[in-house]
């Protein structure tokens, strides 16, 4: 058999990874990591904000090196016999963009604008605009949020569009039309960056933007000058048809050829979200519940259409046909603070060690925290938990997207220590994964399995116990470390024809479970009492009380 390898590129919120596999047998060669580096440096984000941007720049500059840099660790065989390459990023993350298809960031006038570059899936600076989105859709003829859930995200790219153009004038002057990253990175290396020849991803489209082939793509121009003149004459000048990512988008020019040390034969498949991605990485199939699990959770399904028939499930990130796997509806929800909570939590204890002059000792305690605090916190009696919080710590995702949500902790006392109050923030990110499963349930979506991957995941005994013990179901571990590049390698397997379809390159490239995480039933009985307490609290938190 001719060897045939694959190169899946995983853009994350703060690195790239390259992936290089063999398409054959799903064999991990090489793979590099390098972090953006003005992202690195804190440049054009603003925390206290929630402004988080990205430079166009970093994208292009860690592409190049983390490729080079995987290939050189085989042997130059490799890089003659591979065939295909596909992206994953995060999402919603557009930037707004010229007549030619150009991320205002690149031009010169505007390189270090921020309102130019990409708006990262994070920067929750357009809650306004996302709460004018649902309200106008209500009044609207058609609901244009409907197959999105119902309810429309700062997270995502309408609302962020409509609030960099409010707020700057000459970024508005210039715009002619938006991007995501996703899209524009295989039109970089394929020379497709024309407005009119980018390949839009049909995940990104159908989960993001409100396209829906019921309107015929996206909303009308009616609707959209109606919410902000400000949008008027960008639809014109986007798109009307998607591509699923088992559908190749070019080839690479001869210039990315020779920066990577590749052949222009070389196919660039259509990019996706990387949940999206990592979900075919953990070898997803029907009713298989993957949570993607690291900073915050992003939680994907597939379901048959003919099992889901009309069913419109509320509250969640959308529901798109194509989006995960060819031919089934992909069905996305997750949380926006999961391991970030945890994060959070550590900072504030870190907060006495700015009086520690070394820096070596500083660290030794920084990376013993956490670590201290699961292990502590996993010999607490239920029973002698009394402390509660909801996870709402930046904003809710799903069920139910609203990011004017705060975190709540209660049922403190004097004898509430470190470990107890960890222990409730650990269970609070549970609860809120349980939400999700149960707005699935509840409206008659089977889950037949919960698997996870990410950091969270292969690090953590003690969250992955709790969470399986509130959920009340075992949860696999997927083997594979880079489960998201590995998806991104099955569909650049399939785009570039090495596999016909997903579940065949998920048969031949997929690696297993590594654990299987049981709940414990005592557990789970007192979970349910505890679980109805959160959702008493989440009530009373909405309501400002």
């Amino acid at each position: 058999m001719k060897k045939q390898y694959v190169i899946g590129l995983d853009y994350g919120s703060d690195s790239a990874r390259a992936l290089i596999v063999d398409a054959n047998t799903g064999e991990e060669m090489a793979s590099s990591v390098k972090y953006y580096p003005r992202w690195m440096e804190g440049k054009y984000c603003v925390p206290a904000q929630n402004q988080y941007r990205q430079h166009p720049k970093d994208y292009l500059e860690v592409m190049e090196g983390t490729i080079t840099e995987a290939l050189s660790k085989c042997d130059a065989s490799v890089a003659e016999n591979v065939v295909g390459i596909s992206f994953d990023t995060t999402g919603s993350t557009p930037a707004l963009t010229d007549g030619n298809g150009t991320p205002l960031a690149m031009l010169p006038e505007f390189e270090e604008n921020p309102n130019a570059m990409f708006i990262l899936w994070k920067d929750h600076m357009a809650v306004k605009e996302a709460d004018e989105i649902n309200e106008l859709a209500r009044k609207w003829d058609v609901d244009f949020t409907k197959y999105e859930g119902g309810i429309y995200s700062s997270e995502w790219v309408w609302a962020k569009a409509l609030h960099v153009l409010r707020k700057d004038d000459a970024v508005k002057a210039a715009t002619k039309s938006w991007i995501e990253y996703c899209d524009w990175l295989p039109a970089v290396l394929t020379g497709k960056t024309a407005i009119n020849e980018v390949k839009r991803s049909r995940c990104a489209a159908g989960h993001k933007a409100l396209w829906h082939p019921d309107w015929k793509g996206l909303p009308p121009e009616e609707f959209l000058v109606e919410l902000g003149p400000e949008l008027k004459g960008l639809r014109e000048n986007l798109f009307e048809e998607t591509y699923t990512s088992d559908e190749a988008f070019g080839n690479l020019t001869a210039e990315w050829a020779e920066k990577l040390g590749l052949s222009t034969d070389v196919v660039v498949g259509v990019s996706a979200f990387d949940a999206h991605m990592g979900a075919v990485g953990a070898e997803i199939e029907a009713n298989t519940f993957v949570r993607i699990m690291g900073t915050s959770t992003c939680d994907i399904m597939v379901s048959p259409e003919t099992e889901l028939g009309d069913k419109l499930i509320p509250g969640i990130c959308g529901q798109v046909d194509g989006s995960v796997i060819p031919g089934m509806v992909g069905l996305e929800a997750g949380q926006s603070a999961f391991g970030d909570v945890y994060a959070w939590f550590k900072r504030v204890l870190e907060w006495p060690l700015q009086f520690v002059s070394s820096e070596e000792e500083k660290k030794a305690i920084m990376d013993k925290i956490i670590p201290a605090l699961a292990d502590e916190a996993a010999q607490i009696p239920m029973e002698e938990s009394t402390i509660l919080a909801t996870d709402w710590f930046n904003g809710r995702r799903t069920p139910d997207a609203d990011q004017n949500v705060k975190g709540t902790i209660t049922g403190l006392n004097l004898g509430s220590t470190a470990p107890r109050i960890f222990r409730a923030l650990v269970e609070a990110t549970a609860y809120g994964s349980k939400a999700i499963v149960d707005r699935f349930l509840d409206n008659g979506v089977k889950v037949d399995q919960v698997v996870a991957i990410g950091g969270v995941a292969k690090k953590s005994d003690f969250v992955m116990q709790t969470l399986a013990d509130v959920l009340g179901m075992p949860i696999k571990v997927a083997r594979s470390e880079q489960s998201v590049a590995l998806g991104a390698a099955m569909f650049a397997a399939v785009a570039s024809g090495a596999h016909a379809t997903i579940a065949d390159a998920q048969k031949a490239m997929g690696q297993g479970f590594e654990k299987e995480y049981n709940p414990i039933a005592a557990n789970v009985e007192a979970y349910k009492a505890l679980y109805e307490k959160y959702i008493k609290l989440g009530k009373l938190t909405e309501a400002g009380i």
